[in-house]
Parts: C-alpha cells; sequence; structure tokens
C-alpha cells in the first residue's frame, strides 16, 4: 500500500491572474495590444525552461508534434522564482526517467497521466492517457524505442516512442504496480507491486516468465544488474532481496533499515548497491556479498529518490524534506544541499553524461539542475496543469504535416519559430524586432511591453 504525497494548495483567488489566449490567423489576431500589456505582467521571460501546452493523446488516437522551444538564460535565483508557479502535472509527480542520448524526458503523476518532453529546451510533446491510476513507475528500453509504464490501477503498459502509440497493457498484478527495471537487452522485465510479488515478462511481447515471492508486504523499488544477471528489490517490509536471473532464485536477504524501502541505486559496475528508506537514512551496500558498507544521515524526512553519476563518484537523494542532497562516494560526505521544491521531492533522474539532474515532486513541479554544481537551470512546464497560477499566451499554428496545433507560453517567453508578432519585442540585448516579421528561428527575441 502507498500513500499519496501531499498536494500543494490553490492559491488564493484574489491574486488569481487570467490566462490570455492568442489565434494567430492569416489576418491578425483577437490579442489586443492592451491585453498584452495586462498579461505580460505575470512572468518575466528570463529563466524558464520552456515548454508547450501539447493535445491528450489516447492510445487510439495520433499525436501532434509541436516544435520545441530553446531555452532562455537567466541567474539561478530568476529562475527560482519563475519556475515557482509553474507545474509539470496536475498533481504530484510520482516517476521520471531520462533517454540514453539525453534527448526526451518523460514523467508520471498521479494525475494518471504520461507526458514527454523534449531536452534541452523542455517543450512538451504529448500526453499519453490511458492509465486509471496513478503512473507510479516508468522505464525506457536502451534504443529509446519503447517505454514501460506501472500504475496504481494494477496494470503496466507499454508504449512506443516518439509516436506514444499502445502496443498493450499487461495485467496480472493484484495490486498496484510500483516499480520497473528493464534489462540491459530491453528483452526483459522485472514489476514490483502491491501484491508483494515481483513478476519476470519477456519483451516485446509481454509474456509472463516468472513471479517471485518472498516479501512480505508492498515490493516499491527494482534494480537489475550492468548484466542483467542480478536483481535488487526494496519494500516496505524493511528488507532488501537479492535475486539470480532468469531463474528468479533468492540468493540473500539484506536488513538494517527501521522502516519501508522506497528506492535503490546500482553503480554502473554493479558494486554499489545504494538504498534509501521511511527511515531517513541512505544505506551502502558492497555486491556480491552485501556487506553494509556506510549508514549516511542528514535528510530530515522519508528519503524516496536517488540518482548516481555514471562514474560512481556523486550521488543525488531526495526527500520529503523538501531537498535535494548531493554527495561523494564512495565516503559519504555531503556536498550540497538544494533547496526549491515546496513539498517532498518524490523521484530523481540523471542524464547518461552525469551533467543533468531532473527533479520529481508532490508540489507538481518538474526542475532541472546542473552537475557537479548543482546550479538550477530551469523547469518544463505544461500551462494546461498551470492555469490560473501563470498568465500565458496561445498560438495557433501549423506544424510540418499541415495539422494546426496550440503552442502555448508564459508572457514574456521566447518567440515561437514562425509566430507572428503582436507587440513590440525587445532581444535579449535590448534591440528591438520588427513587430510585422516573423519571430527569430533561434528564439533570440522576447515578447517585452514598452
Amino acid at each position: 500500500m502507498t500513500t499519496q504525497p501531499d498536494l500543494p494548495q490553490p492559491a488564493d483567488s484574489d491574486e488569481e491572474p487570467q490566462v490570455f489566449a492568442v489565434s494567430h490567423n492569416p489576418d491578425g489576431t483577437a490579442l489586443t495590444r492592451r491585453d498584452f500589456l495586462v498579461a505580460a505582467g505575470a512572468v518575466t521571460a528570463a529563466g524558464a525552461l520552456l515548454g508547450t501546452a501539447g493535445g491528450t493523446v489516447t492510445p487510439a488516437s495520433a499525436a501532434q508534434d509541436i516544435t520545441p522551444t530553446p531555452m532562455p538564460t537567466s541567474s539561478p535565483q530568476e529562475i527560482g522564482e519563475i519556475c515557482q508557479p509553474i507545474n509539470a502535472h496536475n498533481d504530484a509527480v510520482l516517476a521520471i526517467a531520462l533517454s540514453a542520448d539525453g534527448s526526451l524526458l518523460v514523467s508520471g503523476s498521479w494525475d494518471e497521466t504520461i507526458k514527454l518532453w523534449s531536452l534541452p529546451d523542455g517543450a512538451l510533446l504529448r500526453t499519453l492517457t490511458g492509465h486509471t491510476g496513478g503512473v507510479s513507475a516508468l522505464a525506457l528500453s536502451p534504443d529509446g524505442k519503447r517505454m514501460a509504464s506501472g500504475s496504481g490501477d494494477k496494470t503496466i503498459s507499454l508504449w512506443s516512442l516518439p509516436d506514444g502509440a499502445l502496443i498493450r497493457t499487461l495485467t496480472g498484478h493484484t495490486g498496484g504496480v510500483w516499480a520497473l527495471a528493464l534489462s540491459p537487452d530491453g528483452k526483459r522485465m522485472a514489476s514490483g507491486s502491491g501484491d508483494k510479488t515481483i513478476s519476470l515478462w519477456s519483451l516485446p511481447g509481454g509474456t509472463l516468465l516468472k513471479t517471485l515471492t518472498g516479501h512480505t508486504d508492498s515490493v516499491r523499488t527494482l534494480v537489475l544488474s550492468p548484466d542483467g544477471k542480478r536483481m535488487a528489490s526494496g519494500g516496505n517490509d524493511k528488507t532488501i532481496r537479492l535475486w539470480s536471473l532468469p531463474d528468479g532464485a533468492l540468493l540473500k536477504t539484506l536488513t538494517g533499515h527501521t522502516d519501508s524501502v522506497r528506492v535503490l541505486a546500482l553503480s554502473l559496475d554493479g558494486s554499489l548497491l545504494v538504498s534509501a528508506s521511511n527511515d531517513e537514512t541512505i544505506k551502502l551496500w558492497s555486491l556480491p556479498d552485501g556487506a553494509l558498507l556506510r549508514t549516511l544521515t542528514g535528510h530530515t524526512g522519508s528519503v524516496s529518490a536517488l540518482a548516481l553519476s555514471p562514474d560512481g563518484k556523486r550521488m543525488a537523494s531526495g526527500s520529503n524534506d523538501k531537498t535535494i542532497r548531493l554527495w561523494s562516494l564512495p565516503d559519504g560526505a555531503l556536498l550540497k544541499t538544494l533547496t526549491g521544491h515546496t513539498l517532498g521531492v518524490s523521484v530523481l533522474a540523471l542524464s547518461a553524461e552525469g551533467s543533468l539532474l531532473v527533479s520529481g515532486s508532490g508540489d507538481k513541479t518538474i526542475k532541472l539542475w546542473s552537475l557537479p554544481d548543482g546550479a538550477p537551470i530551469g523547469c518544463v512546464m505544461d500551462l494546461a496543469a498551470s492555469s490560473g497560477e501563470v498568465k500565458a499566451s496561445a498560438y495557433d499554428a501549423k506544424d510540418s504535416s499541415g495539422k494546426v496545433v496550440t503552442y502555448t507560453l508564459p508572457c514574456g517567453s521566447p518567440i515561437p519559430a514562425g509566430a507572428v508578432c503582436t507587440c513590440n519585442c525587445v532581444g535579449l540585448m535590448g534591440t528591438g524586432c520588427s513587430c510585422a516579421g516573423h519571430g527569430s528561428s533561434g528564439g533570440g527575441h522576447y515578447w517585452h511591453p514598452n
């Protein structure tokens, strides 16, 4: 059984701004200059890692492609301020994953949706629906062409990427699916559930190969070794279990945590296992022997997120205390504490080269940080999830296939390529641009009232 994270409180009604829609037609726009001047006061241009409000994609429909928006630059303080009210989802963010090439970010939420975002610009590419419970686990295939999602609705969905088409839905668990892990070759998948079991599946067909038992409570987290021959699982029974694959034999049970084991992480060489728990600690274990090396303390809330750097020398942890902590390994020295989320940090992901950290939270936001310095880069946004909190303009435009899509940006954001200017604007260095022409294809101009 799992509990839903605390959710942010709604904004004060007397401070609720409007969202202004701009429909760009061949003969002009519906937005007046006065309207724009009112709207432009909501958000400054600098700092946001910008995205678009893409259309919802159902399994039976095709997704609409949207041209990404280049990322502007700003100081960390400005980034923190502008990202504060900008949501990625309509509810807590429970799962995130990054493609191996770093070009795609996927996120899952209690709002029962999965969102695909392009990086580094942060544009929302499409929203996938179909689950009837919170999306609590995500896994991407090594080649980035498939995705698996697990949900509180007890199912696993397999999707093709980047189109977001539903391939099939796997059933069999009798409890919510809280954890997923794919083998390095992408041919096998493990799923952990509230029904206390782990299921092993073959891919891409989705055939159930074996069901592993042993945990006495919900299985919350899974990791596979780099060679795909070992697996570690953690759960609400406070234990970590080591298994051999593909036979599923239980090799060892590790004990030491005094509360639920929320998340596991494994070094690329398979020699270091890291566990985090509701007991507010992080433990380092050597493999294959399972010896406890070190216990790290410092968080003042449940630790529910971990990410290890590719070289195994750094680690990030996220907690219900709303912070992200950066640690050196194997000594476990605390390097830095990152703040900015207003509710607990539920999930972390690190890019393959180790320079980008992504965090998801119960506050409905997804934030991006640079490593090793821990500086905030920005946030991804879906203005449909931020309605009533962020003022914006929406642009009707045609994609490469000629379909009309809606392109939504906060006031003060870069002009999308091909969009028609509707007011005076200035460049990054204060130079003007022609409002009779089109936006800069490089995204170098910003809406700005004179």
